[in-house]
């Protein structure tokens, strides 16, 4: 029995390459993730950490030439594996990307898309349910109960990027990916993902991807440096930041390179 079949871990990362054609973009990352905790990667910008992110819920799939080394469980299913459907996989692992993408379809109907293709609801009171559920998790009901048949473009960058969190949230999933969910946001709409993040734990494995070390900091319990297609560390998001165990994390948290 491997390692990966014993771990306890909501996925389980073993000796992961990504290849882009003949380039290697990640080469040989472990890692566990688990319930219940935002784990963050950190690391300069092309160091991979969005890639590896994408291996997650085979978004590297729609990619040409990509190709996906090692193994990677959730729940201790290889998502790798032939009889894997990755629509339905992507549902259980849904991503939020860095600028928000709601589709040109009104506020309701960018939550109920996906309930409707995955069949989890049978009349319309179920879908009207979920789709007041998605929108309270993610902090946006109040703002727009009284308007969901508005277009969800459009809502102000903060609220779209809501709406998304809100849409991945609606089909149920197990793990929650963000890729620099804030990067396109101001400074108070930042602050809100961040407190919608906090919340969402409780129910969610969460992943992001920041290029803000504070932010980070803030948000997780657990971080990955990356650095030239590799994890050069991962731990405790203060043992990262206080007191990193290698050089070349120590050197860009204090801002050598970067």
């Amino acid at each position: 029995m491997t390692e990966a079949n014993i771990t306890s871990a909501k996925i389980a990362a073993r000796n992961v390459d990504v290849f882009y054609g003949q380039k290697k973009a990640i080469n040989d990352v472990s890692i566990d993730i688990d319930n219940g905790i935002v784990t963050a990667f950190i690391g300069p910008s092309g160091c991979g950490k969005s890639t590896f992110l994408r291996t997650l819920n085979r978004m590297n799939d729609t990619i040409a030439g990509a190709r996906v080394d090692g193994q990677i469980l959730l729940d201790g299913e290889d998502i790798y594996a032939p009889s894997m459907d990755s629509v339905a996989l992507r549902a259980r692992v849904g991503m939020v990307f860095q600028k928000p993408n709601p589709f040109p379809k009104s506020i309701y109907e960018n939550i109920a898309y996906g309930p409707r293709i995955h069949g989890l609801a049978s009349a319309k009171s179920d879908m009207d349910r979920i789709v007041e559920n998605a929108l309270t998790k993610a902090g946006l009901w109040e703002e727009v109960k009284d308007r969901l048949n508005d277009a969800g473009t459009a809502l102000s960058g903060g609220q779209q990027q809501r709406l998304c969190i809100a849409r991945a949230i609606a089909v149920s999933p197990e793990v929650i990916l963000m890729d620099e969910p804030c990067s396109a946001l101001d400074p108070i709409a930042t602050a809100r993902i961040e407190e919608l993040i906090d919340e969402l734990k409780e129910s969610f494995a969460i992943v992001i991807v920041t290029h803000s070390m504070q932010q980070a900091a803030r948000v997780s319990q657990r971080t990955a440096f990356f650095h030239l297609g590799s994890m050069v560390e991962y731990g405790e998001t203060d043992q990262i930041f206080t007191n990193p165990r290698e050089t070349r994390t120590k050197d860009y948290i204090t801002g050598r390179y970067g």
